[in-house]
């Protein structure tokens, strides 16, 4: 029994990883394509934010990897732009992002200041969970210190 709890718990964090990714990469298709007609977007985006790291050119290999299966550098990536930014660049950004959401998406009623703080706290923290399952499932050692301790309650 407890073989078939250790699997469950590596299973469950590349599970979460997986997901994770795969929302990671959800929320970045809802921006403007890294194209020509998305190139404003995107400079303006770097001009709010501060940050080099979530221009496309510099999250490309990452979101590469990502679509297969492997989210944790685009995971990192994201997490340093967001530790890089100051509160009114988070702000700005924010707008920036809440603005191409607002025309492609045609969300109700919401502030485009909303929309892209909310879409901001998602990649934060979904790029947290895609760090933490990958965490989660690397140590064997914490999987059966986990696994004794809740067998032992």
């Amino acid at each position: 029994m407890e073989r078939v709890a250790d699997i469950a718990v590596v299973a469950s964090a590349h599970s979460d990883g997986y997901v994770a990714t795969a929302h990671l990469l959800g929320l970045l298709a809802a921006l403007p394509a890294p194209t020509a007609s998305g190139e404003h977007f995107w400079s303006e985006l770097w001009r709010s934010s501060g940050s080099l790291y979530l221009l496309p050119a510099n999250i490309k290999a990452c979101v590469l990897s990502s679509l297969a299966g492997e989210g944790t550098g685009l995971a990192g990536q994201i997490l340093s732009a967001f530790d890089e930014m100051t509160p009114p660049q988070r702000i700005a950004a924010g707008e920036v992002i809440g603005q191409a959401l607002a025309e492609s998406d045609h969300l109700p009623d919401l502030k485009t200041q909303v929309i892209g703080e909310l879409w901001l706290r998602d990649l934060e923290l979904t790029a947290w969970r895609v760090l933490h399952a990958d965490h989660k499932s690397a140590d064997p050692a914490r999987r059966e210190a986990f696994l004794d301790a809740w067998t032992s309650v």
